[in-house]
């Protein structure tokens, strides 16, 4: 049953082919035997089985909602009520919300099951799930080569791609769902800005933060965003906008569709394989009677640096409340600025404190026109890029991730070196586009590769249309095969 998908699961339960019950202990019990992969930081055993219980009673007497009975991943930055939410970070490594995340509260009205908080990069900050105070995580492809899962949202994708949950939630500042779910050979979603609400998401980047969804299928995809999108009014950034039936656009024909191939994402060194599975993805979508046409967005190589500039900013900003004064980790100290200074000493890790450092230096009187009141500047002409771009092409096509996933041993030390894993997905976020990553195909050392679909704001019924089709056709190995 693991196996499944979630809309087979879905569909499942409501055939009474099995029970909730049944199918949250097999994925709890698959869990417990893979500890190895550290995909989860806190499970909830007895809760998941109490939750399963009452969706086999609503199934049982036709009340089934939305998502009855169907056991999912929570990232743990998604505040839950009376269950412990760390951010990946010592300095909430005690901390049990007393209210629900508008996402989570969505899911639990849908009728859905949550096994757990999985594991993430602390505070969201990384791009290999190996920052996470709780231990880094392990990609189930290839288990055996200690392959990263991607970050931030690296427990998510590893949860799914290792079934131990049907589907799972993730946040997406700069390809935090994109990137893990290409190198774990899944569908990451990372909605418009807005979309989604953002009340009750522990933050990072506020302007760039933005909850998605990371699941085995496109369909899936569809079906798990259609439950936690729309406007929220505890949330001013969420937009007030009709959520279309996304389930109703899998796998329709995208005849007389135009697909962008932005040049400026060919970049130096980019592999072989990334080259070949770029041209596949091509190929398919104009033999689905797409037409596939060449486009410029002149300023997304200035994405990165923009990106690295505000997503710093924003996070010293967000993460000033942690001083051991009003929640979280507390460290001693002879005077008040001490116990300050000791406790963001001890309760951060170092990408955080690097980021912080970065992110209150752009903010320094010297230097905040010169560098972030800049970055604002170059993100307004990234924007207009794709808004001039989108009157020529329906999405563009371009691939989530430079590489292939590579192993903790081959894990960059340059932090540099490792932000340039985001470069082809920070540039959705800073316009606000949605933006979808679907697994197809693998490298020469048959290590997933993903391609990723960037469609204009709130048009994710495209992403899923097209996403359909790729996926189709794609021929990627099954994930019945892992673990």
């Amino acid at each position: 049953m693991y196996k499944l998908s979630l809309c087979e699961i879905r569909d499942g339960l409501l055939k009474k082919e099995f029970s909730s019950v049944e199918i949250t202990k097999c994925f709890l019990d698959r869990i417990d035997r893979y500890k190895n992969i550290n995909a989860y930081i806190t499970i909830c055993h007895e809760q998941a089985i109490k939750s399963a219980e009452e969706s086999d009673k609503r199934i049982s007497s036709g009340d089934a909602r939305t998502m009855e009975g169907i056991p999912i991943g929570i990232k743990d930055l998604f505040v839950t009520k009376g269950i412990r939410t760390t951010s990946g970070s010592k300095m909430l490594e005690n901390f049990i919300p007393p209210y629900e995340s508008t996402v989570t509260q969505k899911l639990i009205d849908a009728g859905s099951v949550f096994l757990g908080k999985t594991n993430m990069d602390e505070f969201a900050m990384g791009s290999s799930n190996s920052t996470s105070y709780y231990g880094k995580v392990l990609n189930p492809w290839k288990i055996q080569e200690k392959l990263v899962p991607g970050g931030s949202s690296g427990g998510s994708a590893a949860a799914v791609a290792g079934h131990l949950c049907a589907a799972a939630t993730g946040s997406d500042t700069g390809g935090s769902i994109r990137q893990p779910a290409a190198f774990t050979g899944i569908v990451g979603l990372k909605p418009t800005y807005g979309r989604c609400s953002r009340f009750g998401m522990i933050a990072m980047a506020s302007s760039l933060d933005q909850a998605g969804v990371l699941t085995k299928t496109v369909q899936d995809s569809a079906a798990f965003l259609k439950v936690i999108a729309g406007y929220d009014e505890k949330d001013s950034t969420s937009v007030k906008k009709e959520v279309p039936d996304y389930e109703s656009f899998v796998k329709k024909s995208i005849k007389g569709m135009k697909i962008g191939i932005p040049k400026e994402f060919r970049v130096n060194g980019m592999s072989e394989d990334i080259e070949k599975c770029w041209r596949k993805g091509a190929n398919i979508l104009k033999e689905a009677g797409a037409e596939v046409i060449d486009v410029s967005l002149p300023y997304a190589k200035y994405a990165l640096p923009v990106y690295y500039i505000i997503q710093p900013a924003e996070a010293s900003a967000n993460l000033a409340r942690y001083d051991g004064v009003r929640y979280g980790f507390r460290a001693s100290g002879k005077t008040l600025d001490e116990m300050y200074e000791n406790t963001r000493e001890q309760g951060f890790g170092d990408e955080v404190k690097r980021r912080i450092m970065i992110g209150t230096y752009v903010l320094s009187a010297g230097y905040f026109d010169a560098y972030y009141m800049k970055a604002l500047k170059v993100q307004k002409l990234i924007r207009q890029n794709f808004h001039d771009v989108f009157e020529k092409v329906d999405a563009l096509l371009t691939p989530t991730t430079p590489t292939s996933a590579f192993s903790l041993e081959n894990e960059p030390k340059d932090p540099v070196t490792m932000y340039l894993n985001d470069i082809f997905t920070v540039t959705a976020n800073i316009a606000g586009v949605p933006g979808m990553s679907v697994p197809m195909g693998l490298d020469s050392e048959e290590k997933p590769l993903g391609l990723q679909l960037i469609a204009p704001h709130f048009r994710e019924d495209l992403l899923i249309q097209i996403g359909s089709i790729l996926e189709l056709n794609a021929n990627f190995p099954t994930l019945k095969e892992i673990l």
